[in-house]
């Protein structure tokens, strides 16, 4: 639908008094920022004077309005969230969930579109980690404005969360407190000792007990016996590989607690990228020494066996990780009940009728990047000279930026650059499995030199870019929902 030289997002259309608001874009720039239109009368025209725009009178029907034109800022997205309540991000609670983290800040019209679709998981619909804001060079009031202005010209009014992810510090709590997060995933991930089978009875002895308010005997007394093969020395092993990571995430759930104050939250304990699994005794003795210390939690991340690499779909045993998981899920009905989180969970689809069926409605899907990878398919079918650049440049930085990811690409076995001589060519190279990871963990490098040319391709071929996504994602979705 048009407005003054406007094309509108239909969904987005809503009255809220004598005010029509609406999401839209200039009719004959296809790549022009999208505005944020208000319709007022012009004997009302006090109204929505919050907001920062240009104003200008319109006439419509023999009447005339004040149409206010306004730019996709932070304060304006502020003022529109205190409008309409549907666009702030609420806790989800137990309901079996999706995560769909956005790297650029164009994919949630996508994502709801996909869950629109298939209507069977709640949506977490802002969702980054602290390192992916840095290197995507974004705030966490930036990742939740992107979410909001794409909620409302989906007009999706069913209710979504922002998950700040991976938090490691106080630090990183108030910065995504502050910007209005919902869900907060605390990663402890530096406090595990992997090697806690060396020297065990020393490091047992030496864990900072006054944290853990406990003392070495009590928790023996506590676990040993209990399911999963936890005797003493099996107890002594969990409590030294983890015993710093519950620690850890007691502290930082009692400083978000304190800095959230009467605002609802939530909190999702990830321990998934460690070395080694996460034993079923482990996470028995994790889940009930965080119980213990008032910790309270919706979803948690164990390692599973296998490897959930960055991309691509599972790598392991089937059999294996279904016996893995529903130790998992038998835990997490012990302690909870809470979800079990499938982090680096994008593009498993392997093992996805498994964690529907095994874990019920306890589960929670994480995923973030093969969105990115969906946005790169679009760049790759639509401009070929762009995207041939970008492969360039992460072929070029794939062994510096793989550092901080658990992935197995080999460069080598990827297809060379110059080699791509047309977007079917492009297009393909998304399958290829080396070529794929190596797109995947150089988003950064890639966003930092190509950003806006990425974005420009996109607003360009926005109904591509959301067809690409709103299959892809739904794909993720549609075995949940059986």
């Amino acid at each position: 639908m048009r407005l003054s030289g406007s094309w509108v997002y239909p969904r987005s259309v809503v009255c809220a008094g004598p005010a029509t608001y609406a999401l839209a874009r200039a009719e004959h720039a296809s790549n022009a920022a999208r505005q944020l239109l208000i319709l007022i009368p012009n004997s009302h025209a006090h109204s929505a004077a919050g907001f920062v725009g240009q104003a200008g009178e319109v006439e419509m029907d023999g009447r005339s309005f004040i149409l206010k034109r306004c730019a996709l800022t932070a304060d304006n997205a502020a003022i529109l969230r205190e409008v309409f309540a549907w666009l702030r991000p609420r806790t989800l609670g137990l309901a079996k969930s999706v995560g769909c983290g956005d790297r650029i800040g164009l994919a949630t019209p996508g994502h709801i579109q996909a869950v629109r679709q298939f209507a069977c998981m709640a949506p977490v619909l802002a969702q980054q980690s602290v390192r992916e804001m840095a290197r995507a060079n974004r705030t966490p009031v930036q990742v939740l404005d992107d979410a909001t202005w794409g909620v409302f010209q989906e007009g999706w009014r069913d209710g979504f969360g922002a998950d700040a992810d991976h938090l490691k510090t106080p630090e990183d709590i108030e910065v995504c407190a502050a910007a209005g997060f919902t869900l907060f995933t605390f990663d402890p991930g530096a406090h595990v000792d992997s090697e806690a089978h060396h020297d065990t009875q020393a490091k047992y002895a030496d864990l900072p007990w006054r944290d853990l308010e406990s003392a070495p005997d009590e928790a023996l007394r506590r676990y040993a016996g209990a399911p999963f093969g936890l005797d003493a020395p099996a107890v002594q092993r969990a409590l030294v590989k983890y015993g710093r990571a519950i620690a850890h995430v007691a502290r930082m759930y009692r400083h978000l607690k304190a800095t959230m104050g009467s605002r609802p939250f939530e909190v999702e304990v990830s321990v998934d990228e460690t070395e080694t699994p996460t034993t079923h005794g482990e996470h028995y003795v994790i889940a009930g020494e965080l119980r213990r210390l008032g910790v309270e939690w919706v979803s948690l991340a164990p390692r599973f066996v296998g490897r959930f690499e960055k991309g691509v779909d599972y790598i392991g045993d089937l059999s294996a990780f279904e016996a893995d998981l529903a130790g998992h899920v038998a835990v997490a009905r012990h302690w909870g009940p809470y979800k079990l989180s499938i982090h680096s969970g994008s593009d498993k689809f392997s093992i996805y009728r498994v964690v529907a069926r095994v874990a019920g409605e306890q589960v929670h899907l994480k995923t973030a990047g093969t969105s990115y990878l969906e946005a790169l398919r679009t760049v790759a079918g639509c401009h070929v000279d762009l995207f041939k650049q970008i492969y360039a440049l992460a072929c070029e930085r794939y062994s510096i930026d793989r550092a901080s990811y658990h992935v197995s690409a080999d460069i080598s076995r990827a297809p060379a650059a110059h080699t791509l001589t047309d977007a079917a060519a492009c297009v393909a190279v998304l399958e290829q499995f080396d070529a794929r990871q190596a797109l995947h963990v150089c988003f950064g490098s890639i966003l930092a030199a190509y950003g806006d040319a990425i974005r420009a391709v996109l607003l360009a071929n926005e109904a591509l870019h959301e067809a690409n996504l709103a299959h892809h994602i739904g794909r993720h979705i549609q075995p949940f929902c059986c």
